[in-house]
């Protein structure tokens, strides 16, 4: 069994320092892993009371069931999770709205890399931190999976991000969510934020946004933000080599393409 973990934040407590709106329709935050989960939904908790916050699960397929009232409109919530599409989710979905947060896949590579070999995740995969297979090699596991252990970053993109795209989600890139989060006294960020959280349908856009974000966005409240990772057991780089870069784009052809990083980076 996988388990991650991570230490509590504090933002339940520091909600109510913010005067709240009653969020009026269900809004599920649905990403692909490791694509600033925890950034995005930590804002938007700044934004929605808590008792509107579901915190009951992180929303996956095999808890759906479970929890599928979290998408009740007649109680509407803002939950969160990795939902991958099917038909099910497509279902439980139906009177929600929906964001899907990604990031480009060559950065997603080397998150994944992180995530895997610091001591917050534990799982079948232990042996990736023992310093028997080479970084390079640890790096393409990322990019085509490890057979019945982990997917293929191909199937994770395919079945969390893309073929959510033409049904009405709100896509959001992770390095334009950080950007404007770093740049919040602009014009652009506003213009950002506001667009962004439109989805909420709020009555009436906060005054405090900025402030909101701030909090929201406070590293120190994300468990998984890479500084947070204790342990890791490589030194991971900044960014892909070429030769990966090409794999990247030999695994998902075209995946890059569709979800709006064109050639910016090769």
């Amino acid at each position: 069994m996988v388990r991650v973990h991570t230490k509590p934040d504090t933002l339940n407590e520091l909600n109510p320092q913010f005067q709240q709106q009653v969020l009026t329709v269900p809004v599920f935050l649905n990403s692909v892993p490791k694509c600033g989960t925890h950034l995005i939904r930590n804002i938007f908790r700044m934004f929605v009371p808590v008792n509107q916050q579901y915190h009951d699960a992180f929303i996956q397929i095999p808890l759906l069931r479970q929890h599928i009232h979290a998408f009740n409109p007649l109680q509407p919530k803002l939950s969160w999770g990795h939902l991958l599409f099917s038909d099910e989710s497509a279902m439980a979905l139906r009177k929600s709205k929906q964001i899907v947060v990604v990031r480009d896949p060559y950065d997603w590579v080397l998150a994944r890399a992180r995530f895997f070999l610091s001591d917050n995740f534990q799982g079948n995969l232990e042996h990736l931190k023992s310093g028997q297979i080479k970084l390079d090699e640890i790096i393409n596991l990322m990019i085509f999976g490890i057979h019945d252990k982990a997917p293929s970053m191909s199937d994770i993109y395919t079945h969390n991000a893309v073929a959510w795209l033409g049904t009405g989600v709100n896509l959001v890139r992770m390095e334009e969510l950080l950007h404007h989060v770093k740049n919040l006294e602009t014009d652009e960020a506003e213009a950002y934020f506001r667009e962004l959280l439109s989805i909420l349908q709020l009555r009436e856009f906060p005054s405090d946004w900025r402030e909101r974000v701030r909090v929201g966005s406070d590293r120190e409240q994300s468990g998984t933000y890479r500084d947070n990772l204790s342990n890791t057991a490589f030194e991971i780089p900044a960014q892909l080599s070429e030769q990966q870069k090409r794999l990247v784009n030999y695994a998902a052809p075209g995946l890059r393409e569709i979800l709006g990083y064109g050639h910016a980076k090769t």
